[in-house]
């Protein structure tokens, strides 16, 4: 019975790192096709696997078996090297709901939620399960002051606290 227990703890944990923060909703009408290639991040709340990283993108592309194979990198100053991650993204539901949960570690998955897209598939708001993890992606290494602004205003607004959001540096 105890080992039941247990088991059902850890399920009930690991579901609980791919829901979705109060109150977020992901985008619906999501086009996993125009998503795919290369996304810069141009802004984050950090986080240990980011800290110290400048020059950070995300490379999404299509697994043989429908899954979306991820490789983050970027640049950390301090060691002078690139650091990578690859790992692997599925959709929670539908495939339209820009509702996903990516793995760098074997069978622990995270959330992976897109709540802000254009419709030019050219900036995306992401988030993790809760309102910790948050960043600014966009297909172009900088953005206008309106851009970033208008990402702010949202995140706010979506109750993010953005005391430690950090712009991250993209020039090469």
């Amino acid at each position: 019975m105890k080992a039941l227990s247990l088991i059902t703890a850890t399920l009930l944990l690991l579901a609980g790192c791919t829901g979705l923060p109060e109150g977020i909703e992901p985008v619906t009408g999501f086009d996993k096709d125009r998503y795919l290639g290369t996304w810069y991040e141009i802004a984050r709340l950090d986080h240990s696997f980011e800290e110290g990283l400048s020059k950070v993108t995300a490379e999404y592309t299509l697994n043989d078996d429908g899954s979306i194979k991820v490789i983050n990198r970027g640049y950390n100053a301090e060691e002078s090297e690139w650091q990578e991650a690859e790992g692997r993204a599925k959709f929670v539901g539908d495939s339209d709901v820009g509702h996903l949960k990516v793995s760098f570690f074997g069978p622990f998955y995270g959330s992976y939620v897109v709540f802000g897209l254009d419709e030019d598939y050219s900036t995306a708001y992401l988030t993790g399960y809760n309102r910790d993890y948050l960043w600014l992606m966009s297909r172009t290494p900088e953005v206008s002051d309106e851009v970033l602004e208008a990402f702010k205003a949202r995140a706010e607004a979506e109750g993010f606290e953005l005391g430690e959001l950090i712009v991250v540096e993209q020039s090469h």
